[in-house]
């Protein structure tokens, strides 16, 4: 039988405020990235994740971005590839940090919003991100956009990378992201979702808006957590997965 990962972003609460449902969600995926406290998250908000994610067998990552709260780590801020290593390095080092303290294991990293969009696309961030991980804990995965730089980057470097596939966001015909700012960006509707992904499952490609189809590798699902509806779509993709002859499970050791 196949396997698969269902991943989500998580922990990206604040303080007292709190987006998303990450209980519900860590009832349904298998894998989750975790804020580390510069584009959302705090120590608590991480450990407590951690602490969760422990109890309900879920594998945790790293979910580093630019120092950007106002901006939730979406938007471009034009730091050098030395201090993008240091960033990413620093968050990676506090999130691994909280989860020993909460007891449980960072296993990947996953980079964030507009720096993830970056490494995607430049090889030099990609690099930069894949160095820093690799510094801290080579024998992390990077869990990266399937068939972009930062993939690329992490075999270069000797590090395992699993790829990604996006349930609610379209797809351009370059197998890139619609870039949030265009309409039908992030699909909201549930069963679309659910079947696009199988669609994509089965022909191991991203399917863009125009119906190309751009092969790719696929160890992973994603779900973004905050998401209107975010639950309802993750449960409806599990349940399509599941239903297609996919066995669901944490695409890191």
């Amino acid at each position: 039988m196949a396997t698969v990962d269902l991943n989500c972003d998580l922990g990206e609460g604040y303080g007292d405020w709190r987006m998303g449902d990450d209980a519900a969600m860590l009832q349904i995926v298998t894998s989750v990235n975790v804020a580390c406290g510069f584009h959302a998250g705090d120590p608590q908000v991480m450990a407590q994740t951690f602490a969760t994610a422990k109890k309900a067998g879920v594998a945790i990552g790293a979910h580093p971005g630019y120092p950007d709260l106002q901006g939730f780590g979406r938007r471009h801020i034009p730091y050098s590839t030395t201090e993008i290593e240091r960033l990413v390095a620093y968050q990676l080092g506090a999130a691994m940090a909280v989860a020993a303290l909460a007891g449980h294991k960072i296993t990947h990293l996953k980079a964030h919003g507009a720096l993830s969009n970056l490494a995607a696309d430049e090889r030099p961030v990609a690099d930069a991100v894949v160095r820093a991980a690799k510094a801290v804990d080579p024998s992390l995965t990077i869990l990266a956009i399937a068939g972009t730089e930062i993939e690329h980057a992490a075999d270069h470097q000797g590090m395992r990378a699993a790829r990604e596939i996006f349930a609610d966001r379209a797809y351009t015909p370059t197998g890139r992201l619609v870039p949030r700012t265009q309409p039908g960006a992030v699909i909201h509707d549930a069963e679309t979702v659910a079947t696009r992904v199988v669609r994509m499952l089965e022909a191991g490609a991203v399917i863009a808006v125009d119906g190309t189809r751009v092969p790719v590798g696929i160890d992973s699902i994603c779900v973004h957590g905050d998401t209107p509806g975010a639950v309802a779509l993750a449960s409806a993709v599990r349940a399509a997965v599941t239903q297609a002859g996919f066995d669901l499970r944490p695409f890191a050791p």
